[in-house]
Protein backbone atom coordinates (compact mmCIF):
# COMPACT_ATOMS: atom_id res chain seq x y z
CA UNK A 1 0.00 0.00 0.00
CA UNK A 2 2.96 2.30 -0.38
CA UNK A 3 2.42 2.82 -4.08
CA UNK A 4 1.98 6.37 -5.31
CA UNK A 5 -1.59 5.56 -6.34
CA UNK A 6 -2.46 4.26 -2.84
CA UNK A 7 -0.97 7.37 -1.22
CA UNK A 8 -2.92 9.61 -3.61
CA UNK A 9 -6.14 7.77 -2.81
CA UNK A 10 -5.51 7.98 0.93
CA UNK A 11 -4.94 11.75 0.70
CA UNK A 12 -8.05 12.03 -1.48
CA UNK A 13 -10.19 10.22 1.12
CA UNK A 14 -8.88 12.37 3.97
CA UNK A 15 -9.54 15.55 1.98
CA UNK A 16 -13.03 14.32 1.15
CA UNK A 17 -13.80 13.81 4.85
CA UNK A 18 -12.36 17.20 5.76
CA UNK A 19 -14.47 18.85 3.05
CA UNK A 20 -17.54 16.95 4.20
CA UNK A 21 -16.99 18.17 7.76
CA UNK A 22 -16.64 21.76 6.51
CA UNK A 23 -19.87 21.47 4.52
CA UNK A 24 -21.76 20.02 7.48
CA UNK A 25 -20.43 22.77 9.71
CA UNK A 26 -21.45 25.42 7.21
CA UNK A 27 -24.89 23.87 6.81
CA UNK A 28 -25.29 23.79 10.57
CA UNK A 29 -24.42 27.48 10.77
CA UNK A 30 -26.79 28.24 7.90
CA UNK A 31 -29.54 26.23 9.57
CA UNK A 32 -29.02 28.14 12.82
CA UNK A 33 -29.12 31.49 11.01
CA UNK A 34 -32.23 30.42 9.12
CA UNK A 35 -33.93 29.40 12.37
CA UNK A 36 -32.95 32.74 13.94
CA UNK A 37 -34.38 34.61 10.96
CA UNK A 38 -37.55 32.52 11.06
CA UNK A 39 -38.01 33.33 14.75
CA UNK A 40 -37.60 37.05 14.07
CA UNK A 41 -40.14 36.93 11.25
CA UNK A 42 -42.56 34.96 13.42
CA UNK A 43 -42.16 37.50 16.24
CA UNK A 44 -42.72 40.35 13.80
CA UNK A 45 -45.74 38.60 12.29
CA UNK A 46 -47.29 38.30 15.73
CA UNK A 47 -46.57 41.95 16.51
CA UNK A 48 -48.06 43.05 13.18
CA UNK A 49 -51.15 40.90 13.75
CA UNK A 50 -51.60 42.45 17.20
CA UNK A 51 -51.28 45.95 15.75
CA UNK A 52 -53.84 45.21 13.05
CA UNK A 53 -56.24 43.80 15.62
CA UNK A 54 -55.82 46.89 17.84
CA UNK A 55 -56.46 49.17 14.87
CA UNK A 56 -59.59 47.21 13.96
CA UNK A 57 -60.86 47.49 17.53
CA UNK A 58 -60.27 51.23 17.53
CA UNK A 59 -62.02 51.59 14.19
CA UNK A 60 -65.05 49.53 15.20
CA UNK A 61 -65.54 51.11 18.63
CA UNK A 62 -65.72 54.67 17.39
CA UNK A 63 -67.80 54.40 14.23
CA UNK A 64 -70.34 57.20 14.20
CA UNK A 65 -71.45 59.75 11.71
CA UNK A 66 -69.98 63.17 12.29
CA UNK A 67 -72.08 66.27 11.90
CA UNK A 68 -70.93 68.82 9.41
CA UNK A 69 -69.13 71.82 10.84
CA UNK A 70 -70.29 75.25 9.75
CA UNK A 71 -73.33 76.57 7.94
CA UNK A 72 -75.09 74.39 5.39
CA UNK A 73 -77.95 75.59 3.22
CA UNK A 74 -80.51 72.82 2.81
CA UNK A 75 -82.48 73.89 -0.24
CA UNK A 76 -84.66 70.81 -0.46
CA UNK A 77 -85.95 70.61 3.12
CA UNK A 78 -89.47 69.28 3.58
CA UNK A 79 -92.03 71.85 4.62
CA UNK A 80 -90.17 74.89 3.30
CA UNK A 81 -92.24 75.20 0.13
Amino acid sequence: MNSPKAVDMSVFVVRAFVRMREILSTHKQLAEKLQELENKVTDHDQAIAELIEAIRELMSSGIREQKAIGFTADIHKKGDL
